[in-house]
């Protein structure tokens, strides 16, 4: 039996920005104290094959961002680094819809199709991120 990761009920815009913004936290987090520390996490993916994961350099990520150091940022992980910028211009428009209309629930802006093809879309694009970041180093 396949299993469906469409959103069936969709989130009110307060829940979304209370998910993304607790996301963000955490992750802004582990940079800080990797900044402040020098203590980060391993990560058990390469520890076990050698290779980079699709979330390998977040930590660096989000130390570079907390530095302003775009360029750096984007070196750490240039994928997590779209996908962070896509999920903020996300909520932007949550916290427009916050504003507008506090009651109702978060307006689908992508077609009910993609909703329902997400977690594939991001397992494939994983995939062929890890290996073309490891099989094709750029430096």
């Amino acid at each position: 039996m396949a299993m469906d990761w469409s959103i069936e009920k969709p989130i009110s815009s307060r829940e979304a920005l209370f998910r993304v913004g607790s996301a963000a936290l955490a992750c802004f987090g582990i940079g800080a104290v990797h900044l402040v520390t020098g203590f980060g996490l391993q990560c058990p993916f390469r520890a076990v094959t050698g290779w980079l994961c699709p979330f390998c350099g977040g930590t660096h990520l989000a130390e570079a961002l907390i530095r302003g150091d775009v360029a750096g940022a984007w070196s750490a992980n240039p994928l997590a680094l779209v996908v962070g910028v896509l999920i903020g211009i996300r909520a932007l428009g949550w916290a427009l819809e916050l504003v507008r209309n506090l009651q109702g629930p978060s307006r689908r802006w992508l077609p009910a199709s993609w909703s329902r093809h997400w977690f594939g879309a991001f397992v494939v694009v994983s995939v062929v991120y890890v290996l073309v970041r490891n099989l094709c180093p750029l430096a």
